[in-house]
């Protein structure tokens, strides 16, 4: 995997709302898993304050957000709102779902990082969270 930290890269996979569709979100966080990744896997109806609150009390590198409600310019732009009222601006917020191209770029404008569509491969998402850890998180 070769990451910076003395320790695994820790994900919080969460489900955001009233969507119920957790399989992609369970695939997605065996793959992280298998990956040498530790995963935290929040289950179904969070609220975003959940998540952030779960993010600071697992200290973890990346927060995993799959959305297939149609919820995600409400849920993503709260989710930011909250890490930054938290101070939690070094932890990447990252996701994935059914999620118009226009409205990923608007997301990404915001803050939220490379956001995933169906079809994405696996080893993408892993690279991409690796990555992103080797270079915002190296302490």
């Amino acid at each position: 995997m070769g990451n910076t930290l003395n320790r695994p890269i820790r994900v919080l996979v969460a489900k955001v709302g009233l969507d119920g569709h957790d399989r992609g979100a369970k695939v997605i966080a065996t793959s992280l898993r298998d990956a040498g990744m530790e995963v935290i896997y929040t289950g179904l109806r969070q609220t975003p304050e959940m998540v952030v609150n779960a993010a600071l009390q697992e200290d973890v590198d990346a927060i995993g957000v799959s959305i297939l409600s149609g919820a995600h310019m409400t849920v993503f732009p709260k989710i930011i709102e909250v890490m930054k009222q938290k101070n939690l601006t070094n932890v990447l917020l990252t996701g994935g779902g059914i999620i118009p191209d226009t409205d990923i770029k608007k997301l990404n404008e915001i803050g939220v990082g490379q956001l995933f569509s169906p079809g994405t491969t696996m080893n993408t998402i892993v690279e991409y969270i690796t990555e992103w850890v080797k270079v915002n998180r190296n302490f």
